[in-house]
């Protein structure tokens, strides 16, 4: 059997019998985790090799652990920066800045991969325009090249770490003020204003990035299509122009931003046929189910090759037996902890 092109996700801290069944439909690839799959480590741990144990090749499991406000394992899991106040720390020190954004990328996959997690959806590389509230300190910075040299110091961390990248919202997010999560963002630049965008696309491919997540946004000066149904923005813009080889994810379709846009079965057929290799439905399995059965027979062999790329490297060691504790691991722990440590209060 091979991996799918669907993305799904789960309710509790252990499978139903329901989502046994679901979950070993040949079109499901993978599962995404949120806050409520989590207990504590050890159900963690559990709950994907329950996961795991359903089918062979075993599902791709991810999570958005991207630190800050965004870190769905929180409990027994280092309390990450903000990505901004890591662009705030290059401020003040260019060297420093990059170290700790190395230190935060790869302490963030030691952790997640010892959980036995494949991936987390990280580095967020939008730009800090200071209009979108579902970014803001989810960025670096605003300077394109400042997001470009931080990400790529987070990726080369995850990297060492043993994990793969996924950058995103492609080709940016950060520049609209409506959250995709209700409503559809439309961004009115040109092409040639969205380069700043895709300047850390651009930088990230050239350091090893597997993988991109496009973002729910149309861009009506470029392409008619909302970008994560966009044969434009998928093949021309990042595969062709960019040159990404590696696996193109969608954002959750479920999103609000996609009312308009037909409905799951619909959405996901789309988005497949742009050229995204994985499309994530979350938090309606109605409308997975929908989807499953209206997309029986679909097949896509570069889109699986791609996706099978996206295992843990080979230098991960199995979860329970990873980094967590290492002397490394402690480390990182103590140079972030200094950090972010606060000064103490003068008393006279």
């Amino acid at each position: 059997m091979t991996l799918g092109p669907l993305m799904l996700d789960v309710q509790g801290h252990a499978l139903s019998d329901e989502e046994r069944e679901r979950l070993r439909n040949p079109l499901v690839g993978g599962v995404i985790l949120f806050s409520r799959n989590y207990a504590d480590l050890d159900q963690l741990r559990a709950l994907v090799a329950e996961i795991r144990a359903l089918r062979v090749p075993p599902l791709l499991v991810a999570v958005d652990q991207e630190g800050g406000r965004i870190q769905r394992f929180r409990e027994q899991f280092y309390a990450l920066p903000s990505l901004r106040w890591l662009g705030h720390q290059y401020d003040l020190d260019e060297a420093n800045g990059r170290r700790l954004a190395w230190l935060s990328g790869w302490l963030m996959a030691a952790e997640v991969l010892d959980a036995g997690v494949d991936f987390s959806f990280s580095p967020v590389v939008d730009l800090d325009y200071g209009f979108s509230e579902v970014i803001g300190d989810r960025s670096f910075h605003r300077d394109p090249e400042i997001v470009a040299t931080l990400a790529v110091a987070w990726l080369q961390g995850m990297h060492k770490a043993g994990m793969i990248g996924v950058a995103k919202h492609f080709p940016g997010h950060g520049h609209v003020v409506a959250d995709s999560h209700v409503d559809l963002p439309v961004d009115h630049r040109t092409l040639r204003e969205l380069h700043d965008d895709m300047l850390p696309y651009e930088r990230l491919l050239g350091h090893g990035l597997n993988a991109v997540m496009v973002a729910h946004v149309r861009y009506p000066r470029v392409d008619a299509e909302v970008a994560s149904l966009s044969p434009y923005w998928m093949g021309t813009a990042l595969r062709r122009e960019l040159g990404m080889r590696g696996a193109i994810f969608t954002d959750d379709l479920s999103m609000r931003a996609l009312a308009s846009e037909g409905g799951m079965p619909e959405r996901a057929r789309r988005a497949l046929a742009a050229g995204a290799d994985m499309a994530l439905i979350c938090n309606d399995p109605v409308a997975a189910d929908a989807t499953l059965e209206a997309l029986q027979g679909y097949t896509d062999p570069a889109g699986q090759s791609r996706l099978v790329a996206l295992r843990r490297k080979e230098n991960a060691p199995a979860a329970g037996t990873g980094l967590r504790g290492t002397a490394d691991w402690q480390h990182a722990v103590a140079i972030l902890d200094k950090a972010q440590a606060r000064p103490g209060l003068a008393l006279s």
